[in-house]
């Protein structure tokens, strides 16, 4: 059994607006990605006296850079600041500002407060009364809470971030400084802490953490499924099953006896609408992992093992084998130009390739920008024909730190397996 494994971290961070020249129809329901995601969007800054004011203003420019990777209107992620000492101070609602300009100047605006750490009661007042003001509650597709703290709380916060994930707000709890208890940022925030938990040194270092927290935002927002994988559970796509390959391929043995594979032949179409499959576009990163087998001709030919394709039939996003040249290529969309490739070659002579989890090229990407989701996507695929092949893993990973855990692992005969990983970044 030969199988390969393919694994492509794709980091797309959204530092501009996208697709402004699109109507708000199209954009809504077909260009589609972290900038354009249904996000009610709530931060809850520590306004205390252990902060400063030089401090308050470096949490400030914070949100803004975080800000910044959303488009800010009515149809995509509206934006409320709650600024919090002994008591909250509701600094901007959601849905007031519906523009990224206006929100950053609001933003830069807020005065800073002074007094105790009341967080408990902060985390309350953004449950009881922000989230429920938004003017598109049936609507909105994420509630997320954002809480930024340098110290203890002087009150209770386990009932009040009990009751927001009682209500589906997620929430992430930024720890800032060495006066704040890992314990309490522990029971604000959702599970994993891991996951949902960041700390910074202190407030001149917190946007060390910035890409943390955009990808970690963006990852809520587009990667809705959870993957079990051993003693945890990844956010990201089986793709396996929404594309229902064991509804259309027959099954066959796999690597190993609890392994099963699909054997994909030429006359089976595994296509299916990117709007079923990423209903929010793809995620800012990713870590795309396949296990295959490849036999005779079939192994000598170049095919798509995954692409994207938009309604025009443009690649989008695409992993594309090629037996003849032994590479790998990764395709995904660019701001400037039609589509951008990166190739890795195997054996070897921002894309990172590994081979049997060592680090053999990095390649940097150019910024790209949101898929198109009414068009398809579609798996083993030459172009302009099939491929017959036997799979039997097909994941998309949202979390980068995927790859460094993912494991090089198949048995077969000498020769017979092989382990690629990519990582993209831009």
């Amino acid at each position: 059994y030969k199988a390969m494994k393919f694994r492509f971290v794709s980091v797309l961070i959204f530092k501009t607006v996208l697709f402004v020249h699109c109507e708000f129809f199209l954009c809504i329901h077909v260009c589609v990605g972290c900038s354009t995601a249904v996000n009610d969007l709530v931060y809850i800054v520590d306004g205390s006296w252990s902060v400063g004011f030089s401090d308050f203003d470096t949490a400030k420019q914070w949100l803004i850079n975080i800000t910044s990777q959303f488009d800010i209107s009515s149809h995509y992620t509206q934006v409320a600041v709650i600024q919090y000492s002994d008591t909250p101070r509701l600094e901007i609602s959601l849905g007031r500002h519906q523009g990224g300009a206006d929100l950053i100047q609001a933003i830069q605006s807020i005065t800073y407060l002074g007094g105790n750490t009341q967080t408990g009661r902060a985390i309350k007042f953004a449950v009881d009364h922000v989230f429920p003001s938004s003017q598109r509650v049936s609507q909105v597709k994420n509630r997320i809470a954002v809480v930024v703290t340098d110290g203890k709380s002087q009150d209770d916060v386990v009932d009040a971030s009990m009751e927001a994930r009682a209500q589906g707000i997620t929430v992430f709890a930024v720890g800032v400084g060495n006066e704040i208890t890992t314990s309490e940022l522990v029971s604000i925030a959702n599970k994993p802490s891991s996951t949902y938990v960041l700390y910074a040194e202190d407030y001149t270092t917190i946007d060390r953490i910035r890409d943390s927290m955009e990808q970690k935002l963006c990852e809520e927002s587009v990667c809705p499924t959870r993957i079990p994988v051993a003693s945890r559970d990844e956010k990201g796509f089986e793709l396996m099953v929404g594309m229902n390959i064991q509804m259309k391929t027959k099954k066959i043995p796999g690597s190993l006896v609890s392994e099963a594979a699909y054997a994909l032949t030429a006359s089976t179409d595994i296509t299916e609408n990117t709007r079923e499959i990423f209903p929010e576009g793809l995620p800012p990163s990713y870590v795309f992992v396949a296990t295959l087998r490849l036999k005779g001709p079939s192994s000598r030919l170049t095919f798509d093992l995954w692409r994207v394709l938009s309604k025009d039939m443009e690649i989008q996003a695409a992993v594309t084998l090629s037996g003849k040249d032994k590479t790998v290529t990764f395709t995904t969309t660019s701001l400037t130009e039609k589509e951008q490739r990166i190739t890795i070659f195997l054996p070897p002579s921002q894309v990172t390739g590994f081979l049997d989890d060592q680090v053999i090229q990095e390649i940097m990407l150019e910024p790209v920008e949101p898929i198109f989701i009414n068009g398809e996507t579609q798996v083993a695929k030459r172009r302009g024909t099939d491929i017959s092949v036997s799979l039997q893993k097909l994941r998309l990973y949202c979390d980068p730190h995927q790859s460094e855990r993912e494991t090089a692992c198949e048995p077969g005969p000498q020769g017979e397996v092989g382990s690629v990983v990519g990582s993209s970044s831009a």
